[in-house]
């Protein structure tokens, strides 16, 4: 592994093209592909390891137009300082939350021009350096897998939460809906059945206006049937208004006993 200026242990894949640009002098110097290939090798670790060394692990990892992919993942809730530099801690830290100051692309242009300084001596021209992959060492790879899925797990729970808070305001306001509905309902109930008993107690007034002696004695019936009460005692003079109708048309005496 690779350290970096924070001290980030890091194992780095990069990949290089290049062309011959002096046959002859290739040939002199270097003599085949394959040891070309061995000596660009050389170069290339060289110049990475060189260049790693001199800077932070975040400014390797970020490149240009960081900005607007920082605040998606802000959008997102993932505190990016904690993704690229294993929670903030130790040397670098600050730096990993400060602004860009070269970014991955710069640095490997950096590498380029270090890189193809050496190339013409051999008659060859170095056209392009790329970092393909950047990975912790073993013994803190698991940790950092650790802290990434405790983030995620950290957002699932915020997202839960806010869900949850929405589910009970919703319902809340169901709930408020559905009371001021059963109370305008049965507002509206009420109402009907006073204009249905007005309704009746006219149309009763009406028909027995016609007659009021026939009234009085339906209304007698009424309360004959609603008298009666096979566990009460009454004691009731013969010459009460109760018996008007079941005594006989000079009022002597009760036609039924």
């Amino acid at each position: 592994p690779i350290p970096t200026k924070d001290k980030k242990f890091i194992y780095i894949d990069t990949m290089a093209r290049w062309k011959i640009k002096d046959p002859l002098l290739f040939l002199q110097r270097v003599g085949s592909v394959e040891t070309a290939q061995s000596r660009i090798d050389n170069i290339i670790d060289s110049v990475v390891r060189d260049h790693v060394s001199k800077n932070y692990l975040v400014e390797l990892v970020r490149s240009e137009g960081w900005n607007e992919a920082k605040q998606k993942l802000l959008e997102a809730g993932i505190q990016e300082y904690q993704m690229l530099t294993g929670g903030g801690e130790g040397a670098g830290a600050e730096e990993s939350s400060g602004p860009l100051r070269k970014g991955r692309e710069k640095i490997t242009r950096e590498m380029l021009a270090d890189g193809g300084r050496q190339f013409p001596e051999f008659g060859m021209e170095l056209l392009d350096i790329r970092i393909t992959r950047i990975n912790y060492e073993e013994s803190v790879q698991q940790k950092v897998f650790e802290r990434m899925i405790s983030e995620r797990k950290r957002i699932a729970a915020q997202y839960r939460s806010e869900g949850e808070g929405e589910r009970a305001a919703i319902l809340g306001r169901m709930e408020r809906e559905l009371a001021k509905i059963r109370s305008e309902a049965y507002r509206e109930s009420q109402q009907i059945h006073g204009r249905a008993d007005a309704e009746a107690t006219r149309i009763y007034a009406e028909a027995f206006s016609q007659d009021v002696e026939f009234f009085a004695f339906f209304r007698t019936l009424d309360f004959y049937q609603n008298f009666s009460n096979p566990r009460g005692v009454f004691m009731l003079s013969t010459d009460s208004e109760i018996f008007k109708y079941l005594t006989d048309n000079k009022g002597v005496g009760p036609r039924v006993k």
